[in-house]
């Protein structure tokens, strides 16, 4: 296959050198951005996405897209974030992967109307949702994982039958482009566009009027966001950041578990919005689990992380600068704790002797960074974790069920795991979003469809039987309001009607 042509380096760099500067980018292409807009909705009002054959071959394609420029998503990711392959590969290039070719086999069956429970007086009729698709939407990405946060929503979008204008991070400038100039080679033309604008842009961005948007990133800046889109009446979905708890009990396997927070918290140089944020334990706990980090530590990364090829870095200087200082304002370093500007280096680190108060458990910890906070026993974690606001994510690691059963039912998070970390995150099966603070609306799957599709109801009545709704109208009587409730209502006795009818 060919390969896509390159856009305009000037154009590109005229962008980003605005973006940093603090001159929007929106400003510079006022015009492209409407015109873009404009085009989108032309070709979704000409129905050029209700199809399904259309849908179909969208979806096919971006599976292409992943298969034929592995290479260059792995070089992009690892020149903005020191990303290693393997990384790139499982938690970005596989995941969008699995996320299309899931749709593509379920697309027929969610695109059907679904049939709903009737009462007596519809017993006759058709009661049925039919979902159809928004129209414009906006998906901006995160740049944590640049690819598969502007991806796999804009896979929801296509099955859906929306058009979409996606915005990838201007942090990670690399992968942008690299969306930027792929996207318009294998997907429609008309209907799907990528832009290239700042932060500080997006909700000018937003106020232009799309049907939908969606937005992955931090609190700040998904508030500014759901601003910009309640003056046009937009929906929205938020999937923030937030501080997830990891509670960890005196009973588990603490080798196990020392691996997989230890993997969560520092792979993509603990860059993740669902990555465990700081953990709660008993004192007693402490010594223990902080010596078998330190150990897997030693195994993934070698003796000085620094010189590991599996191993990221600080996507740029500001993240860089304050993550390490949140670091030497917090707690007591226990493991790691050593910084190089230069290369955006920040060690994988630990800190004991956290408290409550300590700036660390105020911010989002973007970064490898884990901080370990004492709790006298469940009851406390419960109560401290209960106190913060809900998280994105929430972890517990106990061989003792009924630890886990209370973690889960007495507290609130966007979605829980026992015994493991992040990978509830990336099932196409299961719903990923916030709750309260940590954001609205979920997707993947089928998620994702239903996120960008309006379920309409529709009720399907011929004019007959005028005899039975005829009850309805004036003059009224009690006879006929009994008769009315008793219709209307669902109970057995009408349900065993409908099966004679």
């Amino acid at each position: 296959m060919n390969s896509p042509p390159s856009p305009s380096p000037a154009r590109w760099f005229k962008a980003l050198r605005r973006t940093r500067f603090g001159e929007p980018c929106l400003r510079t292409y006022p015009v492209e951005c409407v015109d873009l807009l404009r085009r989108a909705r032309v070709a979704f009002q000409a129905g050029r996405t209700l199809k399904e054959g259309f849908r179909q071959t969208q979806l096919e394609a971006v599976v292409r897209m992943m298969e034929e420029h592995e290479c260059d998503f792995v070089d992009a990711l690892g020149k903005d974030l020191h990303k290693p392959r393997f990384e790139a590969v499982v938690s970005e290039l596989v995941l969008v992967k699995n996320e299309a070719l899931h749709a593509i086999s379920n697309l027929k069956k969610w695109m059907q109307p679904q049939n709903v429970e009737r009462n007596l007086c519809t017993t006759l009729d058709e009661c049925l949702m039919v979902s159809e698709p928004l129209g414009v939407v906006f998906i901006m990405g995160n740049w944590c994982s640049p690819v598969q946060t502007c991806l796999v929503p804009l896979i929801g979008a296509i099955a859906a039958g929306n058009c979409a204008i996606i915005c990838p991070s201007e942090c990670t400038t690399h992968a942008a482009e690299l969306l930027h100039r792929l996207i318009p080679f294998y997907l429609d033309n008309e209907c799907f566009h990528v832009i290239l604008a700042g932060t500080n842009d997006l909700p000018e961005v937003v106020e232009l009027k799309f049907d939908h948007v969606f937005f992955t990133g931090s609190r700040k800046e998904g508030s500014r966001i759901a601003q910009a889109a309640a003056g046009t009446l937009t929906p929205v979905t938020l999937v923030l950041g937030g501080k997830n708890p990891c509670y960890v009990d005196q009973h588990c396997d603490m080798a196990t578990t020392a691996q997989r927070i230890a993997w969560a918290r520092f792979h993509n140089a603990g860059q993740s919005l669902a990555a465990p944020d700081y953990i709660l334990c008993h004192t007693d706990v402490t010594t223990r689990l902080v010596q078998e980090l330190k150990s897997c530590l030693k195994q993934f990364y070698g003796c000085d992380p620094r010189e590991s090829s599996s191993y990221g870095r600080m996507v740029n200087l500001e993240i860089f600068n304050r993550m390490r200082d949140l670091l030497w304002r917090s707690g007591k370093v226990a493991v790691g704790g050593q910084v190089i500007e230069a290369e955006k280096y920040i060690a994988p680190t630990i800190l004991t002797e956290v408290a409550e108060s300590d700036p660390i458990m105020q911010q989002d910890v973007s970064g490898p960074v884990l901080p370990i906070l004492t709790v006298n026993d469940i009851d406390e974690a419960i109560a401290f974790i209960n106190r913060q606001d809900k998280p994105l994510c929430l972890y517990a690691y106990s061989s003792n069920t009924k630890v886990i059963s209370r973690l889960m039912s007495e507290t609130s998070s966007g979605s829980f795991c026992s015994n493991d970390s992040v990978l509830q995150s990336l099932m196409v099966a299961l719903p990923f979003g916030g709750v309260g603070p940590s954001g609205m609306g979920s997707y993947h799957g089928r998620y994702s469809f239903d996120t960008f599709s309006h379920r309409k109801s529709c009720l399907l009545r011929g004019t007959r039987f005028e005899c039975v709704t005829y009850l309805r109208y004036p003059p009224y009587e009690d006879r006929n309001l009994s008769l009315m409730t008793w219709a209307s209502t669902l109970s057995q006795k009408s349900q065993g009607w409908c099966q004679i009818l």
